[in-house]
């Protein structure tokens, strides 16, 4: 029998991808985004290495959400003092100063549960409100996530 080979990480070659996040259904590109962190999409999975590519969202302030859940989805976070529990909507925080924190959130938490290893996997993540991003000298890969499947454009 053969034994299942395990990369390091001197063996380890990283990508650099592209997605533009414009009319795209927000799970359905978190999972994706997830699945290329992780390196799931590679047959030298390794799963206690830091194996997958680096990821750059752009236009995450224009990506929807099926159903009601601008109004319903609720954030919670904690100031850190006794009845300093705070919440908002989806809709204010993409309306808001920071739109791409609900992009960086939903992939969050598709990744493995407060570990080094899926903090060191969400450090490869980078996302962009606009169309602008500062990684043109890495020569990022462009992928097409909306033509991948009909149900990956949100259609009025």
């Amino acid at each position: 029998m053969k034994t299942t080979k395990f990369l390091t990480t001197a063996e380890i070659e990283k990508k650099w991808i592209i997605i533009d996040a414009e009319n795209v259904v927000t799970g359905r590109l978190a999972s994706f985004i997830a699945m290329r962190l992780r390196g799931k999409h590679l047959p030298t999975y390794t799963p206690h290495n830091d194996c997958g590519d680096h990821v750059v969202v752009i236009n995450a302030e224009k990506v929807h959400l099926t159903g009601k859940k601008l109004k319903n989805k609720v954030y919670y976070r904690h100031t850190g003092y006794p009845g300093g529990l705070k919440e908002t909507t989806a809709g204010k925080i993409l309306e808001g100063r920071f739109p791409e924190r609900v992009m960086r959130k939903a992939v969050q938490r598709m990744l493995p549960k407060e570990s080094p290893l899926a903090r060191q996997q969400l450090s490869n993540l980078h996302v962009y409100a606009g169309p602008d991003h500062k990684h043109t000298a890495q020569q990022p890969e462009l992928i097409d996530f909306a033509s991948h499947n009909p149900k990956n454009v949100r259609r009025n």
